[in-house]
């Protein structure tokens, strides 16, 4: 722990009672498509992006323990299903915020301050409009003030839209609000019951981010008190009404603020739930964070919590912490935090890598079997400030969560950054970003890996799903400040991605596209059933050290993984020990997947004991160990070394 930094509280349980408040207005509006368009207006605004707290900058001294440094060789990039071009720069403001989603028939997207519509072939079908059109004749904050910050999510269990964005109707001061319009049917084109919501009277609800869950809509927001310089006011955590919201009813919100908590706690996600198959009845919604450990806690982490909203009694809500996850050594500090920072070609001006959060979406799914999340934020890869992107995928096998699987994005020598990742109904995961260098202007790009695949690492080439032609100039440097990855509820197959880029040179002409692609044909079969075997590899090794009176014991855990990843109880793993100590050691896996070896009496002077697999035995299951690997980056997979206590 750095002595300069004060000391982050890790949540150890329930916050305090919740805010409840209905929304300060609602209505059904006319069908948007007979709504007069508002064009889009030139705003000529720079949104000044509002750094988290304790974002101290600290290089890791381990590197990064889940480096993937080369591409794949041998396979091929996915090829582009559709690719069309989205919104530009229609109202003159940096960032773009681009956002969309996909739905059964249309494809929306919004950005700072706009809103179009297309056909699932590109063929734009509404806009570009001003999104205040989505609000006229509504009146209140939401109809005077188009803001941005925009955020679009298909509601697939409903079959509804969901578009929000934030209302600072006397920025810097308050009331701040969440303007929130869903759709009265599945067409983005007809109706939408439309909803103001007061966040705060003094707190910048800034950072909107949504996720749709079965028992709510909810929302994180960065929260800071903002006359003058704006000031971290804590991490804001909200749920909506969503059931009284699909049938256009008065509907209340349940609001918990984590300063007092957690005063370093912020850039939380909700997770947003993807695929036809909605999570266990009653299951909580989890919010997560990335923890550097040098913003003060313990060690590089994910932070998760759950968001339990009790609508028959709003008051009793619980937000309470869940688990804070090891992950392999991240470096989130690029370039001090500075908001410029990446490179691009011919120019001087550098763009912002924003790596002090996880970015947009906290995917979630349930395959039945097991729950899924995958997430991910941009970090150094190489301790020189060149920007990768760390991706996670969480499992739960109905006894807790844990990292399953992990690593660092970062091929060659360009930045990769402001990524998206999302996992289709085949267990396939696709990873969406913006690249740049001195040699490549800013591009839109995306990769990803099969179901099956060598866990850790990205395996298929780079779709180009928009080559960039120039630059920002612009000193700012406000890029992004999000993409958004989606799954095609048509096939549960295809990924539809939306990023910004550069096609000509100069203070902001951004633009976006939107690319629609898979990674193989998925069939109509998911990913194979995990409980069916035909290999066992390690999926973990952790170690433990505990001191005697002249004496001390190393202790060594062993997670076995079937080829599918799940944990493959009733196994025997045999092994050796070395390095100062001697002899052999076994043990037989539970029914998560895991069993411990000790060698006690070690020496005071033996400083490590080394730990090292050799076999695991699983009926006739073949033991794989090229499949060997640690999610958490402290060993090969195959051997670890305990350390004296």
């Amino acid at each position: 722990m750095l002595s300069a930094v004060p000391t982050a509280q890790q949540g150890s349980g329930q916050t305090g009672r919740p805010a409840v408040r209905g929304a300060a207005r609602h209505d059904t509006s006319r069908p948007l498509r007979s709504l007069p368009q508002f064009p889009p207006r030139a705003a000529g605004a720079v949104l000044q992006r509002k750094l988290l707290p304790n974002r101290i900058g600290s290089r890791s001294a381990a590197g990064d323990g889940a480096l993937q440094a080369e591409g794949p060789a041998l396979v091929a990039a996915p090829a582009a299903a559709v690719n069309f071009e989205g919104l530009g720069n229609v109202n003159l403001v940096l960032p773009p915020d681009p956002t969309g989603d996909i739905g059964p028939n249309h494809y929306v997207q919004m950005v700072n301050l706009s809103l179009a519509i297309w056909d699932r072939a590109g063929q734009q079908i509404y806009g570009p409009a001003d999104s205040s059109t989505l609000w006229q004749g509504f009146g209140g904050a939401c109809a005077a003030s188009n803001d941005g910050d925009p955020i679009v999510l298909y509601d697939q269990l409903a079959d509804r839209w969901l578009l929000s964005q934030f209302a600072l109707p006397n920025y810097p001061k308050g009331p701040f609000y969440q303007c929130i319009a869903i759709s009265q049917t599945g067409d983005p084109t007809g109706a939408y019951h439309r909803y103001e919501f007061l966040i705060s009277e003094n707190k910048l609800n800034d950072y909107p981010k949504f996720g749709v869950w079965p028992d709510g809509y909810y929302l994180a927001v960065n929260q800071f008190t903002c006359p003058g310089f704006c000031s971290w006011a804590g991490q804001g955590v909200v749920a909506f009404e969503r059931d009284r919201m699909l049938a256009g009813q008065a509907a209340r919100m349940v609001l918990f603020d984590l300063h007092e908590e957690d005063p370093y706690l912020g850039g939380m996600l909700p997770s947003d739930l993807d695929g036809p198959t909605p999570p266990p009845t009653g299951a909580p919604n989890r919010f997560c964070a990335i923890d550097d450990h040098a913003w003060g806690y313990s060690g590089d982490q994910l932070q998760c919590w759950n968001f339990a909203v009790n609508w028959s009694n709003a008051t009793l809500s619980s937000f309470t912490f869940d688990s804070a996850y090891p992950t392999a050594a991240f470096d989130s500090d690029l370039c001090l935090y500075a908001r410029n920072c990446i490179p691009q070609p011919e120019t001087a001006a550098s763009v912002d890598a924003l790596s002090d959060r996880l970015m947009y979406r906290l995917q979630y799914r349930n395959f039945g079997t097991h729950e899924t999340l995958v997430a991910n934020h941009t970090v150094d890869a190489t301790g020189l400030d060149r920007a990768g992107i760390r991706w996670y995928e969480l499992r739960n096998y109905g006894s807790g969560w844990g990292i399953h699987q992990q690593g660092t994005y970062a091929p060659d020598g360009n930045h990769r950054w402001m990524g998206s990742i999302a996992m289709n109904g085949a267990g396939d995961i696709a990873l969406g970003f913006s690249l740049s260098s001195a040699g490549v202007y800013p591009s839109v790009r995306a990769t990803g890996r099969l179901a099956g695949d060598a866990p850790g690492i990205m395996t298929t080439g780079e779709l180009a799903i928009a080559a960039g032609q120039g630059h920002q100039t612009h000193s700012s440097g406000r890029w992004g400040d999000y993409s958004t990855m989606s799954v095609d509820p048509v096939d549960d197959c295809t990924f539809w991605y939306t990023q910004e880029y550069y096609g000509t040179k100069g203070e902001a002409p951004w633009q976006t596209r939107i690319g629609a692609f898979r990674l193989r044909d998925c069939g109509s079969a998911g990913p194979p059933p995990p409980g069916e075997p035909d290999s066992t590899h390690v999926g973990d090794l952790d170690r433990a050290s505990s001191s005697q009176r002249n004496v001390w014991t190393a202790v060594v855990t062993i997670t076995v993984h079937d080829a599918h990843h799940a944990p493959v109880g009733g196994a025997t793993v045999t092994g050796a020990w070395s390095q100062g100590a001697s002899g052999n050691g076994s043990c037989v896996t539970s029914d998560a997947g895991s069993c411990t070896v000790t060698k006690a009496g070690l020496r005071k002077n033996l400083k490590s004991a080394t730990f090292s697999v050799t076999g695991v035995a699983s009926g006739s299951v073949a033991y794989g160990s090229a499949a060997n690997h640690d999610p958490d980056g402290d060993s090969s997979g195959t051997t670890i070394t305990a350390l004296k206590p």
